[in-house]
């Protein structure tokens, strides 16, 4: 699956039921599992308790303020600890709050609307534990609540893998942390906000369908689409990028209550979408209850997933590190695994973590996965390989889905997502190669390619892909876009040669293949810090043939503090890097 295909695909469009829908059909009414030899295997479980790591709350509920301390206690600087956590709030008034969210911590309200839960109090993150750098805060969320903070504003000074969704701040919002020390990106979406944001010391963002009060300010690259309220797109001075709607999105699957039962409320996709998706009050989607999930709890294996899955049962994860041998295959139409707490999977052997079928609507979403120390040749794939069915109507998403090679221990990857499924969503993933931690090194978490994309017609909106050993991301299917990109390029190449690509001089972060004919990008920025050796050249941030279908627009190259340089910002356009000085190189449209 590694290896460039030769020649772009041919896709033929299918749009009957097929055999293989009606199988899936006649496997959902089917109560049992069947072994090898015909007989009949105990049906896999739906429902039950949703376990020790997920800390449910009322307004009645003694010392919340106490426990949620004792958590944040424990994860505020366990940046590769194994506890994970979901502080899920039932609907009602919460006084007096002030939730602190560290590692691997997810805060949710469990109402069907953002304003049934409401805080008269904050949901912070800070950055004390590193000196007030915000830069290492990942792995957190916070969900479906409102918010009436103390001060008037919010602070949620974060980086990669933190998303802010569902949210409705009475207030402002501050993205960076106490000190204005440096931060390194982030994620908003499906969120209001009454009075102003402020990025501040933040070098980039994105925000999506959401409504804000106004912006105070930018610092390399400010992404929009579908956001009221966002300033005019004016890139490069300011680096804002302004798109008016985002053309294809549909928002996480969340967990909430229905009296006193669990459902997994599910979004309905929506085209050219701007503001939020409840402004009218219950959104508009589909309700699944608890009893339709395998509730998977740590210990579970790979082998019993899957057999949930084949008996017709969506996957709920709740908070965990879950090992596997086997690939979780998901081979039936709009099945949902979601993910609380930043579940994590971890493939021991060197198989593929997840495998989706070229089916539609499967929704993957609130996971992490995490390398493990055999060398996979992927992680995660949506689609076979030359994968044709049209989607277009109901596509596959994935959601707050995360990738780590390295960093917590021994990890490999050659390829961490591919992507065959046309008219796919990649909506927020942060797919990174570990540059601190532990088992890291140039081939220690040996990882040549971040993202490839082969399926036409596929949008990513908010792709953060940084550290791998060649391309961060290649995209050969047709009519691709990406609304914001985030990148680092490999600190800890050891020399030039180690990163020499033929006669070119270092692997571009984004690649488009000369075989494509449309594609289209906004508000993307590479940067480098060759740290290992400051003498490198990266001739390039991004490549792509000079076709009329292929445009980008508010692309952006930076050096930080001069540890490398790049020549072009895309192919042989763009001024150079130069010195020291950490001044982006601009290119506000291409060609």
């Amino acid at each position: 699956m590694h290896a460039p295909p030769t020649a772009p695909r041919t896709r033929l469009r299918t749009r009957a039921l097929g055999f293989a829908a009606l199988a899936v059909a006649m496997l959902m009414s089917v109560p049992t599992a069947q072994t090898a030899f015909g007989e009949e295997a105990k049906a896999v479980p739906g429902g039950g308790d949703l376990g020790p790591n997920v800390h449910v709350f009322d307004p009645s509920t003694p010392d919340i303020q106490g426990k949620v301390d004792e958590i944040f206690k424990k994860q505020e600087s366990a940046q590769f600890g194994l506890d994970r956590h979901a502080l899920m709030f039932k609907p009602g008034t919460y006084d007096n709050i002030n939730a602190q969210i560290g590692f691997y911590t997810q805060i949710a309200g469990l109402g069907l609307n953002p304003n049934d839960t409401t805080f008269n109090g904050d949901v912070t993150v800070d950055a004390g534990w590193f000196d007030g750098n915000a830069t290492q805060n990942f792995w957190r969320s916070a969900e479906n609540l409102t918010l009436n903070p103390v001060s008037g504003t919010n602070r949620w000074a974060v980086s990669q893998a933190a998303p802010f969704r569902r949210m409705h701040v009475k207030g402002g919002l501050n993205l960076a942390p106490d000190g204005y020390g440096w931060a390194s990106g982030g994620y908003i979406a499906d969120s209001k906000i009454d009075g102003e944001v402020g990025p501040y010391s933040q070098q980039q963002w994105y925000t999506r369908d959401s409504s804000v009060g106004g912006w105070v300010n930018g610092v390399w690259n400010m992404t929009f689409s579908g956001v009221e309220g966002a300033p005019a797109n004016s890139f490069p001075e300011p680096p804002y990028t302004t798109l008016e709607t985002t053309p294809i999105s549909r928002e996480k699957p969340f967990l909430y209550l229905d009296g006193d039962d669990y459902k997994v409320f599910v979004p309905e996709k929506r085209e050219n979408a701007r503001g939020v998706s409840w402004a009218n009050g219950t959104p508009a989607g589909e309700s699944i209850p608890l009893d339709q999930f395998y509730v998977v709890k740590e210990g579970a294996d790979a082998a019993t997933i899957n057999a949930a899955v084949e008996q017709g049962l969506h996957l709920l994860f709740t908070p965990g590190v879950y090992h596997i041998d086997e690939t979780i295959n998901i081979n039936r139409a709009d099945t949902v695994a979601l993910g609380l707490g930043l579940a994590t999977i971890i493939p021991d052997n060197g198989v593929t973590a997840i495998k989706v079928g070229d089916v539609d609507g499967v929704k993957l979403a609130g996971l992490l996965v995490d390398a493990g120390p055999v060398n996979s040749e992927t992680l995660i794939e949506v689609g076979p390989e030359n994968a044709s069915a049209d989607h277009s109507a109901n596509p596959a998403s994935l959601q707050d889905v995360f990738v780590r090679i390295g960093g917590a221990g021994p990890g490999k990857a050659t390829t961490s997502i591919v992507v065959n499924s046309d008219d796919t969503i990649i909506d927020h993933t942060w797919v990174w190669r570990a540059d601190h931690g532990e088992g890291w090194g140039w081939e220690t978490n040996r990882a040549d390619y971040g993202v490839r994309v082969n399926g036409d017609d596929v949008l990513a909106t908010g792709l953060f892909v940084e550290h791998f050993n060649k391309y961060d991301v290649e995209w050969y299917g047709e009519r691709g876009r990406t609304i914001f990109f985030q990148n680092e390029k490999a600190y800890d190449a050891p020399n030039q040669e180690a990163i020499q690509n033929g006669d070119t001089k270092g692997y571009a972060a984004y690649r488009v293949d000369d075989s494509v004919e449309q594609h289209e990008g906004w508000g993307m920025g590479s940067y480098c810090y060759y740290n290992v050796d400051p003498t490198i050249i990266q001739e390039h941030g991004f490549k792509a043939p000079v076709k009329p279908g292929v445009k980008f627009h508010s692309l952006i190259v930076v050096s930080l503090g001069g540890n490398g340089q790049y020549e072009h910002v895309i192919n042989d356009v763009g001024s150079p890097t130069s010195g020291t000085e950490t001044v982006p190189s601009q290119v506000v449209n291409f060609p």
